[in-house]
């Protein structure tokens, strides 16, 4: 059994504890906005918070979520009221939009400790997490947005 709080709610699963937490979600759970892009921890597609750290959710065995809490895209509002989601909209930063939900959870893990970061600061949190679409000056555009308004 893994129990943990997931979006403020109290879970308790029976899964094996191998599992990756990203199919914990996406398969027992059916929250999908957390994406697989490469299954191997470099795109960042699939990120979430536990207990408020960006982690890639593909490398995470659900063992190891047990006793915490994990915020997914899902989590971060109930109505898309936060910040970086309204400035995503503002800015028009999606295009195919697969990589945005590991965007915007690694911006808000940044702006949740930093909440007036550079333009550099912001540049090197989010190195790592890739977009194929290449909206990179736009998703930097919407952090600095959330990061003004927020």
């Amino acid at each position: 059994m893994v129990d943990f709080t997931l979006n403020g709610k109290q879970v308790s699963l029976d899964v094996d504890s191998d599992t990756p937490l990203l199919w914990v979600l996406r398969d027992q759970l059916q929250l999908t906005g957390t994406k697989y892009g490469c299954g191997a921890g470099i795109c960042g597609a699939c990120t979430v918070h536990i207990d408020g750290k960006a982690v890639r959710s593909c490398l995470i065995k659900a063992s190891t979520v047990n006793n915490t809490r994990v915020t997914t895209i899902e989590g971060l509002s109930q109505d898309s009221s936060h910040p970086l989601q309204k400035a995503w909209i503002a800015e028009q930063v999606p295009q195919c939009g697969y990589c945005q939900s590991g965007q915007i959870m690694m911006a808000a893990e940044l702006l949740a400790t930093n909440p007036k970061p550079s333009r550099e600061v912001i540049i090197n949190h989010m190195d790592g997490n890739i977009c194929r679409c290449g909206t990179y000056n736009r998703i930097l555009a919407a952090i600095e947005r959330a990061s003004q308004e927020g």
